[in-house]
């Protein structure tokens, strides 16, 4: 007996990387052709179903993180990467603009070997040819994700108006929108 497999399109991968404010990196991402879902959340911690007053005030170890689920027939995990260091500045610990605290660290957690393979690469060689000073990012093992709550979903699209979104994302999104005009969506969601 014969089976024939027809491949329709819906291949997806995980990625998730912290690099600063989750929302940020949400407002990016979410533009970009080939990713799927973008959710806002922690990972790397050490308490299960955090709220955000445990992640801001009980030290558990979180970092804010973005989740993305992509096709990588139409993005690779290492052109995420690229994007990745291209849009925080990853030599700054626990630090992004004026987020400051662990929560806030750069760090990307790997969910397979390939990753973890394609992380050390992107920052050992690519990662360098940015930035004048050492990069920091951490490269983990991914464990468990757990989403913020519903208020931190979508924000840019939700609250453009607001100073944050005007002061601090609006030029990271210029910038992006600039430097990879070719891997924006069409229709963003």
């Amino acid at each position: 007996m014969i089976v024939w497999l027809t491949y329709t399109g819906d291949m997806q991968s995980t990625a998730t990387l912290g690099g600063g404010c989750f929302w940020c990196f949400e407002a990016i991402y979410q533009q970009v052709e080939g990713i799927h879902s973008v959710i806002s959340g922690y990972s790397g911690g050490s308490l299960d179903n955090p709220t955000d007053q445990d992640i801001y005030y009980k030290n558990t170890g979180h970092a804010e993180v973005v989740q993305l689920t992509y096709d990588p027939d139409i993005i690779s995990y290492r052109d995420i990467l690229e994007i990745f260091y291209v849009m925080h500045d990853p030599t700054t610990l626990n630090r992004q603009d004026y987020d400051v605290g662990d929560e806030y660290r750069s760090v990307i957690f790997y969910h397979d070997e390939d990753q973890h393979k394609i992380a050390e690469q992107m920052t050992k060689e690519f990662a360098p040819t940015l930035w004048d000073n050492p990069i920091l990012t951490q490269i983990l093992p991914f464990t468990k994700f757990w989403p913020a709550a519903d208020y931190h979903q979508d924000f840019y699209n939700k609250n453009a108006e607001v100073g944050y979104c005007q002061i601090i994302i609006n030029p990271k999104l210029q910038k992006f929108r600039q430097k990879y005009a070719a891997r924006l969506k069409t229709n963003p969601s």
